[in-house]
């Protein structure tokens, strides 16, 4: 028997892709500038939790925003397409004929569609919505799950490049630490990114690695410039 496989890709991956990889990047090129500006391991790791709370909390809100604005979109195309088969039915059975004709079906049996499905108006503004529009009815509770989701995900990514600085008192040395134990997670977070949305995995992790990287060599680099070191 033969198989397909198909990723379903699903708002909750998606949510944890977007708060692992800021978690694990801003906190990263935080981390690093401190390190460059001669800061002690303590100032780095307190201003690094504090970045990781107000990182959470901002991209949470942004994700809480974000589900809220589909959802009453959602809602206003769905009363719009309500009044639309109300008011010219005519020209909303022209449109499903439209997407059918897309398919090469004859213009008999676009009719024929057109009018069966003209019986259950449900279904019908159901049909709009997904074919016309390209929505999807929005999951309950979905903007409250994905601020969690990305908050979440923001802090786990963010611990771990300030981890060295808990047990490393010289800055410097614990930011060597850190770049070997955040570039891993980098290639690895990348690897399983990819893999899940079906692109190259080698190259995708190594993207993910490069952009991680750049921005902290640059935050580096630009403290010690700044503090003529």
């Amino acid at each position: 028997m033969h198989h397909e496989h198909h990723l379903k890709s699903s708002d909750t991956i998606r949510d944890i892709v977007i708060g692992m990889s800021d978690g694990l990047t801003v906190p990263f090129a935080l981390a690093a500038g401190l390190s460059g500006a001669g800061s002690t391991s303590g100032i780095v790791v307190t201003a690094g939790i504090a970045e990781i709370i107000a990182g959470s909390i901002a991209m949470g809100l942004g994700g809480f925003l974000a589900g809220r604005t589909e959802a009453d979109h959602y809602k206003s195309e769905l009363q719009r397409e309500y009044e639309e088969v109300e008011r010219v039915p005519e020209q909303e059975k022209a449109e499903v004929k439209e997407v059918f004709a897309e398919f090469g079906l004859s213009p008999a049996l676009q009719d024929q569609i057109a009018n069966e499905m003209a019986k259950d108006k449900d279904r019908w503004v159901d049909f709009m919505m997904r074919y016309e529009l390209g929505l999807e009815k929005p999951e309950a509770n979905r903007a409250s799950r994905s601020a969690v989701t990305i908050g979440i995900s923001y802090i786990i990514g963010g611990i771990i490049p300030l981890s060295p600085y808990f047990f490393i008192h010289e800055s410097e040395m614990a930011l060597y630490y850190s770049c070997a134990i955040t570039m891993v997670c980098l290639f690895v977070f990348g690897y399983f990114k990819s893999k899940v949305t079906g692109q190259p995995v080698f190259t995708g992790a190594l993207k993910v690695l490069c952009i991680g990287a750049l921005a902290a060599a640059a935050a580096f680099f630009m403290a010690k410039l700044i503090n003529g070191k």
